[in-house]
């Protein structure tokens, strides 16, 4: 199935008509990895009128091009790499171990950031939806799922407007449930997929974050 996002804005628009049957639960809880995945989270919880809270990954990139993915890290501590990519790219265990302590520090700004005083929202025995705006590798998507799985939640959804046959495969097999709009033969880039696709500010990250806030009346 093929399809195209004017934005994120619409892409989390057509994903809450997928997920209408979790509307007005207090049990489920929406989780956005920032940046990208947050106004499309913020419409499937707006549309929805479910709680909205951050799950903080990082990318953990190739040194000579950032955006190729050799794994990625959560806040918690999970951490995955693909060590087949790794070995390709003869990247050693200590420029691992670095690229990974430059993320860390990444993720804790963030989380300073984005969530300042607002504590973390409880996933225990709740029903968590996990949103992006896409899945290339997946390697973000997976730590996440690890990083939420430690926590017990009763059942975990990713919900994302387009992935990759491959991140959609192997994704499938960790999750209760997988939501995709879009499955191309080949992805090539996420981005391609929107006609805008315009980087996501840690401002507009926070704006999203306080007006749902606001709306549920949580501690903010």
């Amino acid at each position: 199935m093929n399809t195209r996002f004017r934005d994120r804005t619409e892409a989390g628009q057509k994903l809450a008509l997928q997920l209408q049957a979790y509307a007005n639960r207090a049990d489920v809880l929406v989780l956005a990895l920032p940046r990208g995945g947050v106004p499309v989270a913020y419409e499937i919880a707006r549309t929805l009128n479910l709680t909205l809270d951050l799950c903080l990954v990082r990318k953990l990139g190739d040194p000579d091009n950032k955006e190729h993915a050799i794994g990625a890290i959560a806040a918690n501590g999970a951490r995955v790499i693909n060590y087949d990519v790794v070995r390709w790219l003869g990247i050693t265990k200590q420029q691992l171990e670095e690229i990974t302590a430059q993320e860390q520090q990444e993720l804790q700004r963030r989380e300073q950031v984005y969530r300042g005083n607002r504590p973390k929202v409880n996933v225990y025995d709740r029903i968590v939806v996990l949103v992006d705006d896409g899945l290339a590798t997946g390697a973000t998507m997976r730590a996440a799922v690890m990083g939420v799985r430690s926590q017990y939640p009763r059942q975990l959804i990713v919900a994302v407007p387009i992935a990759s046959q491959n991140a959609y495969q192997q994704l499938k097999k960790q999750v209760d449930r997988l939501v995709c709009l879009c499955i191309p033969n080949r992805l090539f880039a996420i981005g391609l997929w929107y006609d805008n696709f315009e980087q996501v500010t840690d401002e507009q990250v926070c704006t999203l974050l306080d007006r749902l806030t606001v709306a549920h009346n949580l501690p903010g």
